[in-house]
C-alpha cells in the first residue's frame, strides 16, 4: 500500500444539491484518494480544517464509467468518495461557509 500523507488523502469537495442539505446535519462529502483508508480521512479532516473532530467516516468506491470514441472503448478513472460526520461541539469547515 502506498505511503499517503494527510494532504494527499482529500482531494476536492463534492458540491451538490444532496451534500449541501447534509451540512445542516455536519456531514460533508469529500472526494478522497482510491487507496486512502477511513482512518486516514479522519486524520486528514482534523488536521486540514481547524477545530473540526471527526464523529465518524462512510466511504464509497465508484466505478469508472464506460466511455465511447468512434469504436475505441475506455473506462473514466474510479473514485472514492467520503462521507465525514462531525460530533455536535465540533467547528464547521470554513470552505462551504460561503456556498
Amino acid at each position: 500500500m502506498a505511503d499517503i500523507k494527510y494532504y494527499d488523502v482529500i482531494q476536492k469537495p463534492v458540491i451538490t444539491e444532496k451534500s449541501m442539505s447534509a451540512m445542516a446535519e455536519k456531514k460533508y462529502t469529500f472526494l478522497v484518494h482510491p487507496d486512502a483508508t477511513k482512518s486516514q480521512v479522519k486524520e486528514a479532516v482534523e488536521k486540514m480544517f481547524d477545530g473540526a473532530k471527526v464523529k465518524g467516516v462512510n466511504t464509497m468506491n465508484c466505478e469508472g464509467k464506460t466511455r465511447r470514441r468512434g469504436t475505441t472503448y475506455g473506462k473514466t478513472a474510479k473514485t472514492k468518495k467520503a462521507i465525514v460526520t462531525l460530533t455536535e461541539d465540533s467547528k464547521d469547515i470554513e470552505i462551504f461557509e460561503g456556498l
